[in-house]
């Protein structure tokens, strides 16, 4: 038998926990110039405990072709993204309605 998940009680398998963080993020992406004149995307506001924002940070560069890093509950991507950024989230099920682009 398989792990079952200490937060839904359901099967590793069927486990709904980060389906459900996902409709519950308050993110924002922003353009931000850093040193050297160069633009980063910065998306903020994901809860690191309900979502593994690593695998985020890693489907996001692979998607954009991009450098970037994932660090204090940040993710940065090198370049200006922040309209593909949008689209590829709710593509991933997070909603529309809870990213907000500045």
């Amino acid at each position: 038998m398989g792990e079952v998940c200490a937060d839904c009680g359901l099967p590793k398998e069927l486990c709904v926990c980060e389906t459900i963080a996902k409709e519950s993020q308050k993110i924002i992406v922003s353009l931000v110039k850093k040193k050297f004149n160069k633009y980063y995307t910065s998306i903020q506001g994901i809860d690191t405990k309900e979502i593994d924002i690593k695998d985020l940070c890693k489907k996001l560069k692979s998607q954009f072709a991009c450098g970037g890093t994932e660090k204090d509950g940040k993710i940065e991507l090198q370049g200006d993204h922040k309209s593909k950024v949008r689209k590829f989230l709710v593509e991933l099920g997070f909603l529309p309605e809870t990213i907000e682009v500045r």
